[in-house]
């Protein structure tokens, strides 16, 4: 592959109805994934068009999360080209790992609904469940050799959507914590 130019021109931003559209489109994968006895984590992988939905994934267990797995996937169905001109919506900020991974996909541009902050509020300090870390992909990213686009949160009601829905999730485990 040497020669090849992995960073092609990307496409526009997103508008905010195409961030809506496929953050709805994760928000119905996580919320089937949380039937299936899944934590509250869903990505899709966007095309350059910012609106065809190419992949999606859930949160499988405590080292397949969502976002990670996506990105693994993406680099298995397509050429580092092109995953630089799509976009990996998420309901959460990624976190530490699977920012990297998709650092390694070479997946150009991330958005995410809410904040690594907003999940550790709503998992609870210490929750075994979830060990959310202070660690920000943007601070992940400090120092890396690409220019990922990273577009989150996307605040208003599309984040306390995906608070809200998260927490049917989050609060039993919350409140058997501190019983």
């Amino acid at each position: 592959m040497s020669g090849v130019n992995i960073f092609p021109d990307r496409p526009s931003k997103p508008n905010s109805h195409q961030i809506k559209a496929a953050l709805e489109a994760c928000l119905i994968i996580q919320e089937r994934g949380v039937e299936m006895g899944k934590q509250p984590f869903a990505a899709v992988l966007v095309g350059p068009d910012n609106s065809t939905v190419l992949l999606s994934h859930s949160n499988l267990d405590h080292v397949n999360h969502a976002e990670s797995s996506l990105a693994r996937l993406s680099a298995s169905h397509y050429t580092q080209q092109y995953l630089w001109t799509c976009t990996l919506y998420t309901t959460w900020e990624p976190c530490a790992m699977c920012t990297a991974t998709c650092y390694w996909a070479n997946i150009g541009r991330i958005v995410y609904a809410a904040s690594e902050e907003r999940l550790a509020e709503l998992t609870g300090q210490g929750n075994e469940d979830n060990m959310t870390m202070a660690i920000g992909c943007r601070k992940v990213l400090e120092g890396s050799q690409k220019d990922i686009d990273i577009i989150g949160p996307i605040g208003g009601e599309m984040e306390e959507r995906v608070v809200s829905e998260s927490d049917r999730y989050w609060e039993p485990l919350r409140q058997a914590a501190q019983n």
